[in-house]
């Protein structure tokens, strides 16, 4: 670890503000082609856990639905410092591991299964309309966290992924790409979230 490494994990330390405890990622299938890719993801993992987060989710947006099991055979074997599931296109099973791999499921598919669920349970006749709220929704959503910081790899372009819990997340973009993305991008990133205030909205 360099220097300047050294230099931004003391001060993410020694700083009175917080760190995000669910930190999501923002990659693509391109970036798992690289060299050396899914070893920086089990990198980025054990970056996550040292400074404090509790839940790790990772996107991957997919054009080409025909490398949807080969990617998931590659991410199941990443080594992981906590247990971790993965979903893709049309899974609608909530995954609760502390990290957690979306493959092409976007936000879209996700909200549309979730209230498609809730429907069904209003015309069985077991939830009034009028008594649904966000924490119905919440309930049937595959990702069941609200990530505080999303960090979007290869420039400023949103993604559908999460529309409804990033609502309120700090984003971070960076102009490095995965194949280049180190610690020090990581801490930077870190280090952007602790210089915000965050308003949740308000």
């Amino acid at each position: 670890m360099g220097l300047y490494d050294r230099y931004l994990a003391a001060r993410l330390r020694l700083s009175d503000a917080d760190l995000p405890e669910t930190v999501a990622l923002v990659i693509t299938e391109r970036d798992l082609l690289e060299q050396g890719a899914y070893r920086t993801l089990e990198d980025c993992f054990g970056w996550a856990v040292e400074f404090g987060a509790r839940r790790v989710v990772v996107y991957v947006s997919v054009l080409d639905e025909g490398v949807v099991d080969t990617l998931r055979h590659e991410l199941e074997a990443v080594q992981a410092p906590r247990g971790i599931a993965v979903r893709g296109p049309d899974d609608d099973e909530r995954a609760d591991a502390p990290i957690v791999v979306s493959i092409g499921l976007g936000g879209k598919y996700e909200f549309a299964t979730a209230v498609r669920k809730l429907a069904r349970e209003v015309e069985a006749g077991d939830v009034d309309p009028a008594d649904i709220d966000e924490a119905d929704i919440e309930r049937e959503l595959v990702f069941p966290v609200d990530p505080d910081l999303v960090i979007k790899t290869g420039g400023e372009r949103l993604s559908d992924f999460m529309i409804w819990q990033s609502v309120y997340s700090e984003l971070y973009f960076t102009d490095v790409n995965w194949r280049d993305f180190r610690r020090r991008d990581y801490l930077r990133a870190l280090r952007d979230f602790q210089t915000r205030q965050r308003r949740f909205g308000r």
